[in-house]
């Protein structure tokens, strides 16, 4: 199966908004801004999701989104937030909503 990664040139700012404003979407992020690959199933772990079905969408979105990279290892997937290229593309934008989710986290101001 050929998975799809816009290249950073193809990255639009509507489909990363869009891959970042779902909640499971963006807790997804915020374990992958860590750094380092993850598994699929070490990330559920962290999450606390048991059922790996209803992420297949997920992947997708932010796999097409250019917010993720995917890449095969055995029988899994390896996922890799793609800040470097969200950065080039859009500067201050992943760290602006990474923040705002602490805020929000938090209950008021960082």
């Amino acid at each position: 199966m050929a998975l799809v990664h816009p290249s950073r040139d193809q990255l639009r700012i509507e489909d990363v908004l869009s891959a970042l404003g779902n909640p499971t979407r963006l807790a997804v992020v915020r374990v992958l801004d860590n750094g380092g690959d993850y598994n699929c199933t070490a990330v559920l772990n962290v999450l606390g999701i048991s059922a790996r079905s209803t992420m297949t969408h997920h992947w997708r979105v932010l796999r097409e989104g250019g917010v993720i990279r995917q890449t095969a290892s055995g029988r899994e997937f390896l996922l890799e937030l793609r800040r470097t290229d969200l950065d080039a593309r859009y500067p201050g934008l992943l760290d602006a909503v990474l923040a705002g989710t602490r805020v929000d986290e938090a209950g008021g101001p960082v």
